[in-house]
């Protein structure tokens, strides 16, 4: 009777393995797929696939006496097989016998090696494959099969068939052990292009998120003329063409981010996106996959795979604010991917790679946070290479005129409002005020203004934020010649006492109910300004009420 004749019914099952495996993407699917199929034939004893990848066991690997090639080998991807040993060999684990084979070495490597199957005789004359002192002892090993796994001569891997009937009929099966292979390989193609076009659309939909939020925030360029200011300039012109890490310095509202856009719109990464992090509103338990990404199922509410922030800012700039806020746990990570270039997914084992120029920002002293032990030396030092530090506004009040002028002129045109006029006391009073929110708070000041302002000239408001709360037995009064007036030195202490006496209330904690800047009824960024102005350290706060 013909071979063909004989395996007709096995054939139509290997026909209906190559319709299934054209609806599969997944490559792991896929290959799992494969050899728990072609397993079922009768006298098919072990069916086996290796894809090629770098070299990752090279110093504790079996075979690394015997590898020449130290960068790549095949990784035993999937596997599955009959035993008839006793107790039954465990030939479905990846991490077994044949975990890694070097190229040109045993059978599959020489086929990896070569890119096509060997001839009968190139099979006699290894007996590697059939080791009946190893792993194959006892099993009636007959027959073996093996083919590349390629598509446009790219060699992914190979696919081999181990049988328990003679060798020259295997060979009756080798046209559909190829077919199978070529599908396979185009499979393999087919499901990395999916996932590099995967990987475009979550990026450009990052991306997209970004800019958008990069069109809302964005005020406007720097402005300014003081020489605290020109000197910022003058540093971002000298480091925004390179690739070095920028740390700037500042107060809350000096216009860190301002800054970093700037440094990110001079560079050689122009064309790419910044992306923003603001450490200080991501939960502490979402920071690794807020950096890095996650996979489906991952995680409890991981219900699908999610790109992050070192893959959005691929070949451009991540912009990380308030990086003093990143917890220890993470500093070490982050320091991974700054030197290594590599990080993973959450819930996931495949390294990706990530080519981004890194800006960091604080308004806390980044100094006593090392010396404290709240950040970790080594990666202060990494983000220092090159630190910027921008001046509060009080201490270049050349530039409030300027500021004021060009905040009426936008927020006027954003309201179809005609522009207002300053007068020179109105002017006066803005240069003489403190600006413990600087840009930020001199912005809000002139917004709100113009609202309330009727005529043609601008009505200067300042909100009454944070006003202490006085002991009892004294009051403000009107006038400075009658008994309760305080002197300046007095009305810090007791500003600087009911902010105290408000955080230790609320533990430290400044926004949120419940929080510091609810209990004074003033803004978060109003609170955090006055705490810096003040020196009040909040981590000591915390630490009295622990």
């Amino acid at each position: 009777m013909n071979l063909d004749d004989a395996y007709t019914p096995e054939f139509e099952s290997l026909k209906d393995l190559l319709t299934d495996m054209a609806q599969e993407r997944s490559v792991p699917v896929l290959l799992d797929l494969i050899v728990t199929r072609m397993i079922l034939r009768p006298h098919v004893a072990l069916v086996r696939i290796w894809l090629t990848r770098e070299g990752d066991q090279c110093p504790r690997c079996d075979m690394a006496g015997i590898c020449r090639d130290k960068t790549r080998c095949l990784h035993l991807t999937a596997s599955a097989g009959k035993s008839l040993a006793r107790p039954p060999k465990d030939w479905s684990d990846p991490d077994g016998h044949g975990k890694r084979v070097p190229l040109g070495h045993t059978c599959p490597g020489k086929v990896a090696l070569k890119g096509k199957s060997l001839t009968p005789e190139e099979i006699k004359g290894d007996k590697d494959w059939q080791d009946r002192e190893s792993w194959a002892s006892g099993e009636g090993l007959l027959g073996f099969g093996a083919q590349p796994l390629t598509y446009k001569d790219e060699i992914f891997g190979v696919v081999a068939v181990y049988s328990r009937i003679r060798a020259g009929r295997i060979l009756e099966g080798r046209f559909w052990l190829k077919m199978i292979a070529s599908h396979t390989g185009l499979a393999i193609a087919n499901a990395r292009a999916f996932d590099q076009i995967q990987h475009l659309k979550n990026q450009l939909e990052l991306e997209n998120e970004y800019l958008k939020e990069e069109n809302a925030s964005a005020f406007g360029s720097i402005v300014g003329k003081s020489p605290a200011l020109n000197n910022v300039l003058n540093q971002i012109d000298l480091v925004a063409p390179t690739d070095a890490s920028v740390l700037i310095l500042g107060e809350s509202g000096t216009g860190k981010e301002l800054v970093a856009r700037e440094i990110h719109k001079r560079s050689l990464r122009r064309g790419r996106p910044m992306i923003k992090v603001n450490c200080a509103a991501v939960p502490e338990a979402l920071y690794e996959s807020e950096f890095f990404g996650h996979v489906k199922g991952a995680f409890t509410g991981a219900f699908q795979d999610r790109a992050g922030r070192f893959q959005a800012a691929d070949r451009g700039t991540l912009f990380l604010d308030e990086i003093c806020e990143l917890p220890l746990t993470l500093q070490g990570k982050l320091l991974r991917v700054l030197q290594e270039g590599t990080y993973e997914r959450v819930g996931e084992e495949k390294t990706r790679t990530a080519d981004v120029r890194l800006i960091t920002a604080t308004n806390r002293d980044i100094r006593k946070e090392v010396s404290e032990g709240r950040f970790r030396q080594d990666l202060y030092y990494r983000l220092n290479v090159f630190p910027v530090e921008i001046a509060p506004l009080r201490h270049r009040t050349e530039d409030i005129p300027v500021l004021a002028r060009h905040f009426i002129d936008k927020i006027s045109a954003r309201m179809n409002r005609p522009a207002l006029q300053v007068r020179s006391f109105k002017l006066d009073r803005l240069l003489s005020y403190d600006w413990p929110g600087n840009v930020r708070e001199l912005k809000n000041v002139i917004e709100r203004s113009i609202i309330i302002s009727s005529g043609p000239d601008l009505h200067i408001d300042f909100p009454d934020s944070c006003d202490p709360v006085l002991p009892a037995g004294k009051e403000l009064t009107a006038a400075s010649n009658q008994a309760g007036v305080y002197t300046d030195r007095e009305m810090t202490a007791l500003m600087k006492q009911n902010i105290l006496n408000a955080l230790i209330q609320s533990r430290g904690r400044i926004s949120g109910p419940g929080g510091a800047a609810e209990r004074l009824g003033c803004a978060p960024t109003t609170l955090g300004s006055r705490i810096k102005k003040y020196r009040i350290d909040r981590h000591a706060v915390k630490k009295q009420n622990s």
